[in-house]
């Protein structure tokens, strides 16, 4: 006759040899890592190539009232609180209200200058 502690005492047992063939079985491979999709990180050659934002992406800008070139001289994005400047082997740098790229001579109606 099979008791509870019986049953409880296999089920343990069983459910320890699955976790331990899941872990070996996980740790086989060649240890290199998948290749990261370049596509994803690609920058644009042109701060106006706006071809992999989404077309809210442009209502906002537009809503913000960006422009590449400042109408005001010491107010540009280049100056600006909010301005991400471009990284290594970045052309232009982005914004941190809205994405895509943005020119350092840019401007918003959201400009927040340094301090």
């Amino acid at each position: 006759m099979n008791t509870r502690r019986d049953f409880i005492r296999n089920a343990f047992g069983l459910s320890g040899i699955l976790l331990g063939g899941a872990f070996f079985i996980s740790s086989c491979g060649n240890g290199q890592k998948p290749a990261k999709d370049a596509s994803k990180n690609k920058q644009p050659t042109s701060c106006k190539d706006l071809s992999g934002i989404s077309a809210e992406e442009k209502e906002k800008r537009q809503k913000l009232g960006y422009v590449e070139e400042t109408p005001i001289a010491d107010s540009k994005c280049g100056n600006c609180k909010l301005y991400l400047p471009p990284g290594e082997n970045e052309h232009c740098g982005s914004c941190s209200l809205f994405k895509g790229p943005v020119e350092e001579n840019g401007y918003c109606t959201y400009y927040a200058p340094l301090s």
